[in-house]
C-alpha cells in the first residue's frame, strides 16, 4: 500500500512539472517558437511567389510553340518595385507573374541578371509603394557556424513555406551559371527544395543573410545541404545591376586549389600551412604581370593572405575577391614561396565575359 501511494505521488509530481497551457494562455512551448512566428509575420509579406512562362518551339503541326512553366521565390528590395530572385528562376522567361501574400498579382520584367552569382533583379509594375515592403539585410561577413536560420519560399509550389535550421558552414563555393564560381556561400541544413530558389535565408533577427540558390542532392529534394548566396555579395550585385546594368568582377588569372598531403610532401611544406595553391597562371593576366609563378617540379606559390586578410583555401580567396575588390584595384598578396613569405602587389583586371 505504501509503494502504491509513493507511485501515485510521483506521477502527480511529473504531471505537475509538465506545462500544458490552458485555453487563452501563451501557446508557445519553446523559446524559439515566438521568434519564428514573429519573423514569419514580419517577413512573409515581403516574400513573393514567382510564376514563369517560356515559349519553346513545338513539333506539333497544330501549334507554333508551346508553353513551359516554372517558378520560384523572390523578395522585395525597394519600393520602386525591384525584386531579387535567382537568375535561373527567370532565365529565358517570356512572361513573369508575381504573387504577394496579401493577394496582389502583378506582371514583372527583368531588369538585369548576373549569371556568375545566379542573382537576378526583376521589376513589378502597377503595385503601389505602400504595398511593397522591402526586407532588411544582415551582414553575412559576421555569420558563424551554428547560428539558427529560417527560409521562406515556395518548395514544390507550396507558397510561403517556412523551414528552419542552422548555418552548417560558411565560405563555401558553388558553380555559377557561367564559367566562374561564387565564393563566400552559406551552407545550411534548413530544408531547401525546388521552388525555394530566389527566396531569403534569414537570421533570427529577421534579416536577410542570403539568397537560397542550390541544393546538393541526388534526388533534387532536400538532403540537408543547401546553399545561399551571401547577403553582402547580393547587395553589391543588385546595386550594380540597377545602377549600371551589369556586374564587373575582379580577375587575377589563376586556377587554384587547396592544400593536400600530396602537395605538402612533394614540396616539403609545413603540414599546418594553409592557403590557396596556385595551380596555373594565365599568360598576360594580372597574376602573370605581378609575378605569380606556375608550379615547377620543386616549387609552388601559395597565397596565404590578401590585404592582410588570412586565406585558408581557394574558397576564401574567391570570397574576398567577390566581396571586397573591383577591377583596376591594387591588392597586396602574401605568398608563401620557397620557405619565405613574399609580398606580391597585383592590379586586378576585369573578369572576362
Amino acid at each position: 500500500m505504501r509503494l502504491r501511494t509513493l507511485l501515485m505521488t510521483a506521477m502527480l509530481l511529473v504531471l505537475a512539472a509538465v506545462h500544458v497551457p490552458a485555453f487563452g494562455q501563451d501557446p508557445f512551448r519553446t523559446d524559439y517558437e515566438p521568434i519564428f512566428v514573429d519573423i514569419y509575420g514580419r517577413v512573409a509579406p515581403s516574400v513573393v511567389s514567382i510564376n514563369v512562362l517560356a515559349r519553346s518551339a513545338s513539333d506539333s503541326p497544330l501549334f507554333d510553340d508551346s508553353l513551359l512553366q516554372g517558378g520560384g521565390t523572390g523578395f522585395v528590395y525597394d519600393q520602386a518595385g525591384h525584386i531579387i530572385t535567382n537568375n535561373h528562376v527567370v532565365d529565358g522567361a517570356d512572361e513573369i507573374v508575381v504573387y504577394f501574400l496579401d493577394g496582389t498579382i502583378a506582371r514583372a520584367t527583368v531588369v538585369g541578371v548576373d549569371p556568375d552569382s545566379d542573382i537576378a533583379v526583376i521589376e513589378v509594375t502597377g503595385v503601389p509603394p505602400e504595398r511593397l515592403l522591402p526586407v532588411n539585410f544582415g551582414n553575412s561577413a559576421q555569420l558563424r557556424v551554428g547560428q539558427g536560420v529560417l527560409a521562406i519560399g515556395s518548395p514544390f509550389g507550396e507558397d510561403w513555406t517556412l523551414t528552419s535550421g542552422i548555418i552548417s558552414a560558411v565560405n563555401r563555393s558553388i558553380r555559377g551559371l557561367a564559367d566562374f564560381s561564387t565564393g563566400a556561400v552559406i551552407q545550411t541544413d534548413a530544408a531547401i527544395n525546388p521552388g525555394n530558389s530566389g527566396g531569403p535565408l534569414l537570421n533570427l533577427q529577421g534579416q536577410v543573410i542570403g539568397v537560397n540558390s542550390q541544393i546538393l542532392s541526388a534526388t533534387r529534394s532536400n538532403s540537408g545541404i543547401g546553399f545561399a548566396v551571401p547577403s553582402n555579395l547580393v547587395q553589391r550585385v543588385v546595386r550594380e545591376i540597377i545602377e549600371v546594368g551589369r556586374v564587373e568582377y575582379s580577375y587575377m588569372g589563376i586556377s587554384g586549389g587547396d592544400m593536400s598531403i600530396e602537395i605538402v610532401e612533394q614540396f616539403s611544406l609545413p603540414n599546418n600551412l594553409r592557403g590557396a595553391v596556385v595551380n596555373s597562371v594565365v599568360p598576360a593576366s594580372p597574376a602573370a604581370s605581378a609575378g605569380l609563378r606556375n608550379p615547377s617540379s620543386r616549387n609552388v606559390d601559395i597565397i596565404v593572405a590578401i590585404d592582410g586578410a588570412p586565406i585558408h583555401n581557394m574558397d576564401d580567396l574567391l570570397a574576398y575577391l567577390a566581396e571586397n575588390t573591383r577591377p583596376n584595384v591594387t591588392v597586396n598578396l602574401t605568398v608563401y614561396r620557397e620557405g619565405n613569405s613574399v609580398n606580391v602587389p597585383m592590379t586586378l583586371g576585369a573578369r572576362p565575359r
